[in-house]
């Protein structure tokens, strides 16, 4: 296991490009999934975006149904239950490319073929799995899950819903309410959360959807995005559940919802990942139609950056993403040669690597925002109409910074959970902190670089950039201990750090694997779109580094620290932002569509 990069270790190890998995290195089966699901998005549900923004919840279920006919459905199920069993990879890239036409059926499928079916396959019984995963994955029947209740949130283990044993021991009683229950509407079956007696944590239930067993429900919720996707409150009056149908074991109902939530989080990054490609290309083809004093609005400067923007934060989000799954997908075969289930080196494999599904959903969801806002900017007073695509875009990507928890609460638990790796010794960030402390009390080089290799500079800043968060973040566990879990913004501020380093990183590790493949001349725009990215990154690191010194520190310890920070986000070669941003909107006018 040493020679496998274990979660967060990115942030101390160095990666060499030809170690990280991309999208160019997708096999030529992946090649064809990707582009039957992109063929069945395109007819089926973009040409009827109109009858999801009407909530024609019918559609939905029909569309899923659809789905299901294809096999999409089942991709991450193994194939004892009728499934794909296909790779971590595959489902990443399917999740992808099926969920970037409509948030409301984004949310459908991931619902349904996450949170609604990955807990039956990954915690259930064999009994459980036989009967109820073949359904599940063929799209006959359909899942939902009931975690949140009005007062239990974030705080996922604070639900109210009791389980009852019954006098003779063969089944529970379920009382309680859910809220925000995704495809509640056509559900055939529930996962539900509810606490048994006074236990400390939650237990898991299949529960089928039978209205007679005391399952009601409020009418649809009426929502500013995801029109279609069904959304109803749940309540549970003294349902009864046999006792064979407890997922996992008593008590250990808390930790699904964590595993799942682990691979929702990546999940959900993928995706926005097609979302973020269709608004730029929507985007791109507007700004070349639309005619303004003669010229298209293209050729404009102020759209130019706009476009750049856009594309560089979708390839940024590509390459992370697609690294993150393959080192799940690495991690998951390593546990089963070691002799592990299925189930086990999955969830393992997730587990390892929850930092990274943190980093990324906070860094994809926010990005995709980011990207349908400047849409309708684009668009100008046709963006904010109903008639065109933009509007519904902005509207699906904001529930993406709330699903899966918060990213308030995960910027917090990709920090705590790395300091939590390093005092269990799993990835060694003491002795790298040490380090960047005697380097500050030193004498900084003054020797002239050799910067002539593709990404020299860039990479060496890289190094720096991963300093600057061990100096910030190695002070503030120096200064507070296991009280930092209450710096919230503290916190949050190094979480900004760790997520610019790791995205940064992605995509120039990307861009250099593809340099190498194909040429420097041949992949300018993707080496233009990796030099913008760090750029914008490092002015993330130098204004969250210093709120955080600031916060902290005092005196003579602040005023090193800052001049550490200065060190570490320093350019030596500045690169032209202006004529980076000119080189990739060129391609993306050129080419009339987001082409990388």
């Amino acid at each position: 296991m040493s020679d496998i990069t274990r979660g967060g270790q990115f942030l101390v190890k160095e990666t060499k490009c030809e170690d990280i998995f991309t999208p160019e290195d997708f096999s030529e089966e992946q090649i064809m999934m990707r582009d039957s699901v992109k063929e069945f998005v395109d007819k089926e549900i973009w040409p009827n975006k109109d009858r999801f923004e009407a909530k024609d919840y019918a559609f939905t279920e029909e569309c899923m149904k659809k789905a299901g006919e294809m096999g999409f459905l089942s991709v991450a199920v193994p194939e004892a239950y009728g499934g794909m069993g296909m790779g971590f990879v595959d489902t990443c890239l399917v999740c992808d490319y099926i969920s970037g036409a409509t948030g409301s059926f984004s949310t459908a499928f991931g619902a349904h073929t996450g949170i609604g079916t990955m807990p039956i396959t990954l915690y259930g019984t064999e009994e459980q799995k036989q009967k109820y995963v073949p359904k599940l994955a063929s799209g006959e029947w359909f899942g939902a899950y009931c975690l949140t209740e009005p007062g239990a949130g974030s705080d996922a283990n604070s639900g109210k819903t009791k389980a009852v044993l019954s006098a003779d021991g063969k089944s529970y009683s379920i009382t309680g309410g859910k809220m925000w229950i995704s495809n509640a509407g056509f559900c055939s079956l529930f996962i539900v959360f509810a606490r048994i007696e006074d236990d400390k944590n939650i237990t898991g239930f299949i529960i089928e959807n039978d209205p007679s067993n005391g399952i009601t429900m409020n009418e649809e919720e009426h929502k500013l995005g995801i029109r279609a996707s069904s959304t109803r409150q749940v309540f549970f009056n003294e349902t009864k559940v046999p006792v064979e149908n407890m997922l996992a074991g008593r008590g250990e109902g808390f930790k699904i919802a964590m595993n799942a939530l682990n691979v929702g989080r990546i999940k959900l990054a993928a995706a926005c990942l097609d979302a973020q490609r269709r608004v730029t290309s929507n985007a791109v083809h507007y700004a070349n139609d639309r005619i303004q004093f003669n010229v298209p609005i293209s050729s404009f400067g102020a759209i130019r950056y706009k476009l750049a923007e856009m594309a560089t934060s979708a390839y940024a989000g590509e390459s992370a993403t697609y690294r993150a799954a393959k080192d799940i997908e690495t991690r998951i075969k390593l546990r089963e040669t070691e002799g592990a289930s299925h189930q086990e080196a999955e969830l393992k494999g997730v587990e390892e690597f929850a930092i990274e599904c943190s980093i990324l959903k906070v860094a994809v969801s926010e990005d995709v925002q980011n990207c349908a806002d400047e849409g309708i900017q684009i668009y100008g007073g046709m963006g904010f109409s109903e008639d065109t695509p933009m509007e519904s875009a902005w509207r699906d990507a904001r529930i993406a910074r709330i699903y899966e928890g918060t990213n308030e609460i995960n910027r917090m638990l990709s920090v705590g959970m790395l300091i939590k790796k390093a005092f269990k010794g799993h990835v060694d960030l003491l002795g790298p902190a040490q380090k960047v402390q005697e380097e500050l009390m030193g004498i900084p080089s003054f020797d002239t670089p050799d910067y002539s290799e593709l990404f020299s500079e860039e990479k060496e800043l890289i190094g720096k950039l991963k300093k600057a968060f061990l100096m910030v973040a190695g002070g503030a566990v120096q200064k507070y201990g296991p009280d930092l879990e209450g710096h919230q913004q503290l916190l949050t501020a190094a979480a900004d750090i760790l997520i610019e380093i790791y995205m940064a990183e992605s995509t120039l590790l990307r861009t250099e694997k593809l340099a190498k493949k194909q040429g420097e001349a041949n992949v300018k725009e993707q080496i233009a779109m990796a030099k913008l990215y760090l750029y914008k990154a490092v002015d993330v690191v130098t204004l969250k580094g210093k709120e955080s010194i600031i916060s902290f520190a005092e005196g003579d310890e602040q005023r090193m620290m800052l001049m550490g920070l200065r060190r570490f986000t320093k350019y030596t070669n500045m690169p032209n932002i202006v004529g980076l941003r000119e080189t990739i909107t060129t391609k993306l006018v050129a080419e009339n569509s987001y082409c990388f």
